[in-house]
């Protein structure tokens, strides 16, 4: 069997607020060294899948580069390999990327080209690891058109997920997508499909203003479940949509655990990544840090816990990083106080100045729905005053001068914008 894997890294992200300002959501830094997606590429290298797209749409061009001829993962071939597929304006029916299903309805060219017989469609913005091998035997055995890879979820999330219900063979027999009302189950699609070619191209082609075919979830799965064999394939190990600020921030902390729920250091599955040259981490004497990852190039003369520090961060001395994510080349200054924080990359933070104050857990006035936990969210490139006071739940946006900042502290629930 021809395997060939489409990944869907266009999403812009938009519920991790600066986070994705600058960059698609996939690109987005995690675990300090590793991006989103290189989750998803390693475990189709992982599982001997070497035929992959990567479909990208909005600001692509940071995942661009990452990627590039996809050397980190062995994908840098003459046959196969990695191939970046960008929305583009033709003579036929293309155009921008209008959902999951037009997404790869505009490249079913490629898959023709590839003349896989099986299709394997991948979200790049998950976190986990997944032999997909297994999956595909059991889509081969049960002789499936289209194969869905599920896990329960608690009942209060199903609002996030396609939901659906399966009979005794676990042959799915209904499918909702996002249901608001909570009695459809808690068995949740996790964005890994598995067609048969033909049955793919078909069902694409049906595409019109009265049967559309833009989305997966919405349109394209519910239509193929009375005529179609459609079975779902349950998945127990660790999976994560990082989709929101909370489920960032935790699902990064996890990993500083004793024994995380994600081993990265397992030699049977690694995940890899274009890493940067950069020189060792450095620990000053009167550097402290505790239950952290630290990524190379790293230079700690403060404190740091419970924390994830991307390449090339520098925290001075008298400094206090706690509870925080602090992404590539970011400055502390010395004196200053980080605290439940999210800090993208370049920032200087200066001497002196606290992020994250206080108790008052005010949600964010502009953001209310994706900043109410008490996470402050820093934007690349920003510039925090010396000796500023930022409250909780305070957004700054990307490119923020010092100039930006009004005088005095800066309360909680608000949002400083550097245009």
């Amino acid at each position: 069997m021809r395997v060939v894997a489409m990944i869907l890294a266009g999403g812009a992200g938009t519920r991790l607020t600066a986070l994705s300002d600058n960059r698609a959501k996939p690109a987005v830094p995690f675990a300090g060294k590793f991006r989103i997606i290189d989750f998803t590429l390693s475990n189709c290298v992982n599982s001997g899948i070497f035929n992959i797209a990567v479909l990208t749409q909005y600001k692509p061009h940071s995942l661009n580069e990452h990627i590039g001829i996809g050397k980190p993962w062995d994908l840098d071939r003459q046959r196969g390999g990695v191939h970046l597929l960008h929305p583009y304006q033709g003579k036929a029916q293309e155009d921008w990327y209008k959902g999951t299903a037009n997404a790869i309805a505009q490249n079913l060219d490629y898959i023709r080209r590839m003349q896989a017989d099986t299709v394997l469609i991948l979200s790049g913005d998950h976190i986990y690891a997944m032999d997909y091998r297994e999956m595909l035997d059991y889509h081969y055995q049960t002789q499936a058109d289209l194969t869905l890879a599920v896990r329960n979820v608690p009942l209060e999330e199903t609002d996030r997920f396609g939901i659906m219900t399966v009979d005794e063979s676990m042959q799915v027999r209904d499918f909702h997508e996002k249901p608001k009302d909570r009695d459809k189950g808690t068995l949740a699609s996790m964005g890994v499909y598995i067609f048969k070619t033909d049955v793919l191209v078909e069902r694409l082609l049906e595409d019109s203003p009265e049967t559309p075919r833009i989305d997966f979830g919405s349109h394209v799965i519910p239509s193929m479940i009375p005529r179609d064999k459609v079975m779902a394939f349950l998945f127990d190990g660790y999976w994560v949509d990082v989709g929101t600020v909370q489920s960032y921030w935790e699902t990064s902390l996890e990993l500083t655990n004793p024994m995380p729920p994600l081993n990265l250091y397992n030699p049977d599955w690694v995940i890899h990544t274009r890493s940067e040259e950069r020189p060792p981490v450095k620990i000053d004497p009167q550097g402290r840090v505790q239950q952290s990852l630290l990524s190379n190039g790293c230079v700690i003369r403060g404190s740091v816990s419970h924390s994830v520090l991307s390449p090339g961060v520098y925290v001075s001395p008298g400094a206090v990083v706690r509870d925080s994510i602090i992404l590539n080349d970011t400055w502390i200054g010395p004196g200053a106080i980080v605290d439940k924080t999210i800090i993208d990359t370049n920032v200087v933070v200066g001497g002196g100045a606290i992020v994250g104050d206080g108790d008052d857990n005010t949600a964010n006035h502009q953001m209310p729905d994706k900043l109410n936990t008490g996470i402050n969210v820093i934007g690349a490139e920003s510039i925090i005053p010396i000796g500023k006071r930022l409250g909780r739940n305070v957004l700054v946006g990307a490119n923020t001068a010092e100039s930006a900042f009004p005088e005095g502290d800066i309360p909680s629930g608000e949002t400083i914008s550097g245009e």
